[in-house]
């Protein structure tokens, strides 16, 4: 049984290391606007809900079992218009099954208005969440717009970036792909 667990514990050390890699070399990869993403510890995310356009409540643990940029933003917030095509692009690039763009409208925003932001900047393939009361945005600390946090896919927030960045830069790029690439890679 001993020998079992040390077994166990070693593995889950050698796992626990790959993962730290991964973030260490996607961190090493920050330039120009990405240099205010900050990387941390893991550490739990908001189970404040927030809803689809139907009304459907859900919550950030909805997605996990992928890394997840979740930005937070406002109709009205011009750095936001400025990053929005930026993540779209992002997104048409690394979405699938490791990665997603998870954007939620927080405060006032109806619907109305957030449909014709995506028209008028041509964004097609984002998602539009919404918290109206700003429940989740507090409860993440979300103080000013845009604020945008990464997820690893166990559902934790593993970085934060305050104000708008260049997200369809090559180092944006290049801290994606080194946190959804494979540990052995």
């Amino acid at each position: 049984m001993r020998l079992f667990l040390a077994v166990l514990y070693t593995a889950l050390a050698l796992g626990a290391n790959a993962a730290h890699a991964d973030i260490a070399k996607a961190e090493s990869l920050r330039e120009g606007t990405m240099k205010k993403l900050i990387f941390s510890e893991a550490q739990p995310v908001s189970d404040k809900t927030f809803t689809d356009p139907g009304g459907s409540e859900m919550t950030l643990a909805d997605f996990q079992g992928k890394y997840v940029v979740v930005n937070f933003w406002a109709t009205w917030c011009a750095p936001c218009r400025k990053e929005m095509p930026q993540l779209s692009e992002l997104q048409a690039e690394f979405g699938g099954d490791t990665f997603e763009i998870v954007t939620i409208a927080t405060g006032r925003n109806p619907l109305p208005a957030i449909d014709r932001f995506f028209d008028e900047i041509g964004v097609e393939n984002l998602p539009k969440y919404l918290d109206p009361s700003s429940a989740l945005a507090r409860d993440m600390g979300v103080l000013g717009l845009p604020i945008t946090v990464i997820l690893n896919p166990e559902g934790q927030e593993i970085a934060r970036m305050r104000g708008d960045a260049e997200w369809n830069s090559d180092s944006a790029k290049a801290i994606v792909a080194a946190l959804i690439a494979p540990a052995d890679s």
